[in-house]
Formats: structure tokens, C-alpha cells, sequence
């Protein structure tokens, strides 16, 4: 297949892999489903809260690994093909289809997660262009939550960041986001506002000030 064939076989595939339930398998593994406690969300952070920190990072890294991937994939292709937006559009529709199926995943009827690793893992994949953002936006995510201690708020936030981000990095840097690499700046502001929409209720608990807090760790 041609380096364009190959891109378009990989949007199934990033799909499938997107949709492989990491936090609902750990926590079965452990005689839990998330499904039925804690805020009910297949996610890291449920997972965590339920589990400890540890499967919190299990799930976390899996669930960025499994966008990650066919997202480098993906870049590895792009180097072949010629630097044209329906080129870059094809790259990201793969990032997309992971990011679908972690959010809405064949194997569990359309209900999963609110898909915050698995754009980390997307976004991350696409080096230079959103690499480099992406560890920015990661900065902000750390800041926020060692503040208030809210994952929510830290991903809502980190997630409305990452367009500025881009932009911050390709202004300078002359990679013109609004010519060739346009899909890219559409891609970060719809996986923005679909990040934020997936948190719709831990927004609702926040402004009620209800929302889970992460405590600090104690010193002995």
C-alpha cells in the first residue's frame, strides 16, 4: 500500500485501539467495576479514586499508549507525503478515531471514558507540531492541579490552553496555522471542546462545590 493507503487504513485501527477499555479491564482485574462506583467513569481518575494511585498511573499511561501509537504511525507516513493540508487532515483524522473510541468505544456500547489521556497521547504523537505544545499544556495541567488539587478543573483547563499553546509555538516558528497546517488548529480547538463537553458534570460539581478533591499527602 502507499504511504496515503496506509494513513487511511489506520483510522479504523487507531478506532479499535482507542476503544480498548484499559480502566474497566485493570479494575476487573482487581474485582471492581468502575462502572458501578465511584462517579461511574471507566477513566484514570475514577480508577484511581477507587483504587489507589498506582492503577491510577496504570491506566493513565495505557490509555495514552493505545492514541499514541498509531498517531506516530501516522507522523512516520506524514514524512512521506507531500506538506499539504489534506495530508495533514488524514494524520489527524487518525488522532481523531483514537480519541472517538476511548470517548464513545465499540466493546461497550458507546459509553467510555472523557478521553483526557488518550488526547494526550494523540496530541504528543504528532512531533514537532503538537509534541511540543502538548508538553506546555502538560506544564499548565501540573500547575493547576498542584493548586487546587481538582483533576477536573486541571484537564478543562490544560484542554482550553492547547489551541494558545499551539499557536504559541507556531506563529514563531513560521508553521503557518492558518495555510497548510489549518486541519491542525481545528484539530486542537475540537478536541478542546470535546474534552470540556465529556466534563459537563464535573463542571456542574464544581460550581456546587461538590467536585472530588485530591488531598495532599501527609508528611510524617
Amino acid at each position: 500500500m502507499s504511504p496515503r493507503q496506509t494513513l487511511i487504513a489506520l483510522i479504523p485501527l487507531a478506532y479499535l485501539l482507542g476503544s480498548i477499555p484499559f480502566g474497566l479491564l485493570v479494575a476487573l482485574s482487581k474485582g471492581l467495576d468502575p462502572r458501578t462506583a465511584g462517579s461511574g467513569n471507566i477513566g484514570a481518575t475514577n480508577v484511581g479514586r477507587l483504587l489507589g494511585p498506582k492503577y491510577f498511573a496504570i491506566v493513565f499511561i495505557l490509555d495514552l499508549v493505545k492514541s499514541l501509537l498509531p498517531v506516530l504511525a501516522a507522523t512516520l507516513l506524514l514524512k512521506n507525503l507531500p506538506l499539504a493540508w489534506p495530508n495533514y487532515l488524514l494524520c489527524l483524522l487518525v488522532a481523531f478515531a483514537a480519541i472517538l473510541g476511548h470517548m464513545f468505544p465499540l466493546f461497550l456500547h458507546f459509553q467510555g471514558g472523557k478521553g483526557v489521556a488518550t488526547s494526550a497521547g494523540a496530541i504528543l504523537g504528532l512531533f514537532p507540531y503538537f509534541t511540543l505544545p502538548a508538553l506546555l499544556t502538560l506544564l499548565i495541567w501540573l500547575t493547576v492541579f498542584l493548586i487546587w488539587r481538582y483533576v477536573s478543573l486541571a484537564s478543562i483547563l490544560a484542554a482550553l490552553a492547547f489551541p494558545l499553546c499551539y499557536l504559541a509555538f507556531a506563529l514563531p516558528l513560521g508553521w503557518s496555522p492558518l495555510g497548510q497546517q489549518l486541519p491542525l488548529l481545528a484539530f486542537s480547538i475540537v478536541v478542546a471542546a470535546l474534552v470540556v463537553l465529556r466534563h459537563r458534570g464535573n463542571i456542574a460539581r464544581l460550581r456546587a462545590g461538590t467536585e472530588h478533591r485530591i488531598a495532599r499527602a501527609q508528611r510524617t
